[in-house]
């Protein structure tokens, strides 16, 4: 997928100047495998409560989770980003983020980042432990399928994407938590205990 450039020759040695514009079929493309852990999440509830209304209603519970998680983002981390209200941000939270609040200041983001990130963590969690659960007490082929489709998405195929394609494109992604170069998540997280 090609990337339109839209740098011009007089263009500003600044650092956070974007040279790249995404269209919305690649915006797609990088949000897609979060929708894609929301839709499964949502699935091992309903075949783990096996196919109940208890089920139904779970699961309508952890899409609109997921939901609200990607609208929280949008409202807590996006105005504070560089790429605010432009095309040059992979996932296009950045446009979304210009309809619904004002621009913050770009010097917190780290720290805007690093506060609400955690709110949207347990969605990789909670579908792995219901499923677990639900297999224990009934084990169940479409439930088994299910949670490795669920693991192999949200754990190797959206951190990968979104490293090599949303984030690896990312014009901020020297300033970003989950960038930073050379340092690992985990060193990250005892930096943070540290302070």
């Amino acid at each position: 997928m090609r990337i339109k450039d839209v740098s011009s020759d007089n263009a500003s040695c600044d650092k956070y100047r974007s040279k790249k514009e995404y269209t919305h079929i690649q915006e797609f493309i990088h949000n897609f495998p979060y929708l894609l852990m929301i839709v499964i999440g949502g699935a091992i509830n309903v075949v783990g409560f096996k196919m109940s209304i208890w089920g139904i209603i779970v699961a309508g519970i952890f899409i609109i989770y997921g939901i609200v998680g990607a609208l929280w983002i949008i409202l807590f981390v996006c105005p504070y980003c560089h790429y605010y209200n432009t095309r040059a941000c992979p996932c296009g939270y950045g446009q979304i983020a210009a309809k619904l609040c004002k621009k913050s200041s770009e010097n917190k983001f780290t720290e805007k980042f690093k506060k609400h990130i955690p709110i949207i963590v347990p969605l990789w969690i909670i579908p792995v432990i219901e499923g677990i659960i639900f297999l224990t007490n009934d084990f169940n082929r479409l439930l088994l399928i299910l949670i490795v489709a669920f693991v192999i998405n949200s754990y190797i195929i959206l951190p990968l994407l979104a490293r090599i394609y949303g984030c690896g494109h990312c014009p901020q992604k020297n300033d970003c938590p989950w960038m930073v170069k050379g340092t690992s998540q985990i060193a990250i997280l005892v930096e943070n205990k540290k302070k």
